[in-house]
């Protein structure tokens, strides 16, 4: 787990695929078939929850909504 993920975890900062998809104008399901395609970051499980950090996802949109492989590498490089 990522120091952003625990953060949000311990901020409470997380939002449900239902929180999301308001958030993104989509629904639920699309929020789940994108997260399996890899276009969205990739969520904290915490036990069966599916969750995802809203700091991430706002600096994912930030960074123009660029592909899982692409925004892990962002992240990485810095």
């Amino acid at each position: 787990m990522s120091d952003t993920q625990r953060q949000a975890i311990q901020n409470c900062d997380l939002y449900d695929a239902k929180t999301l998809g308001q958030k993104l104008s989509l629904s639920k399901r699309q929020i789940f078939r994108l997260n399996s395609c890899g276009k969205i970051p990739a969520p904290i499980r915490i036990g069966g929850a599916v969750r995802w950090s809203a700091q991430e996802i706002s600096a994912w949109l930030a960074a123009s909504a660029p592909d899982r492989r692409t925004w892990e590498a962002m992240k990485n490089a810095g």
